[in-house]
């Protein structure tokens, strides 16, 4: 299974894994159309807390017993028991929050502009997500376990 963790004591809030990650989910994929010329501009699956000398991402944690699907109204969170990788069928979300409400790590995000969840999807598309490739102090790390 793969899982992002933080080693917070590296983190230094600069925000990269979060421009990132928008610009992964953005239409263009491109860091300059993504915030300049598209509109609604991408979510970023990912937050980081900043407080004092203290910063860390916050992230999707692919948990083993998921909230997030249990209290899922529709099916639309699910869990993936080959890969343990949790999802979410835009398709099926009615944008009730219920999932956002019953994660404990604020991990999952509105996006007000399709009415449905966003949560990390640990970029399918690349062998490593983008947050974790241009972490600059390399406070994300991709474990894969299992």
């Amino acid at each position: 299974m793969k899982k992002v963790y933080i080693i917070e004591d590296v983190c230094i809030g600069c925000g990269l894994c979060r421009v990132y990650c928008q610009v992964e989910h953005s239409r263009s994929r491109d860091i300059i159309k993504a915030f300049k010329r598209e509109a609604p501009r991408p979510l970023p699956r990912i937050r980081v807390e900043r407080k004092g000398e203290v910063s860390f991402a916050i992230q999707c944690r692919q948990c083993a017993e998921p909230w997030c699907v249990y209290s899922c109204l529709t099916g639309a969170m699910c869990r993936n028991p080959a890969t343990g990788v949790v999802s979410v069928d835009e398709g099926k979300c009615i944008g009730c929050w219920t999932c956002l409400l019953a994660c404990p790590y604020g991990a999952l995000f509105r996006d007000e502009n399709k009415k449905v969840v966003a949560k990390c999807d640990l970029c399918p598309e690349h062998e490593v997500p983008v947050c974790v490739t241009n972490c600059p102090n390399e406070a994300l790390v991709l474990s894969i376990d299992g």
